[in-house]
């Protein structure tokens, strides 16, 4: 009974304590108005949210505007006349 009573306390603690931010970057790309959101936070109290979530942030902001990066180049068919 005594050991049951303890590994209750423990998981909650453990529940209580801090967790991870849901927010992901790729949930963030999705949600434009809560990474508007989000980013509107940073700027204000950076502090407040913390580093690991603005990075998201910035990240989510820098792939909306950039894309994904993998644009291929395709060069013209034909010379160009000068």
């Amino acid at each position: 009974m005594r050991k049951l009573t303890v590994l209750s306390l423990a998981l909650m603690m453990i529940a209580c304590g801090e967790s991870a931010p849901t927010e992901t970057v790729e949930s963030l790309i999705a949600n434009p108005e809560r990474l508007a959101e989000l980013r509107k936070q940073c700027r204000d109290n950076p502090a407040a949210l913390g580093d690991e979530l603005c990075n998201a942030v910035a990240e989510a902001t820098r792939r909306r505007f950039m894309g994904d990066g993998n644009v291929p180049y395709t060069p013209p068919t034909e010379e160009p006349r000068f």
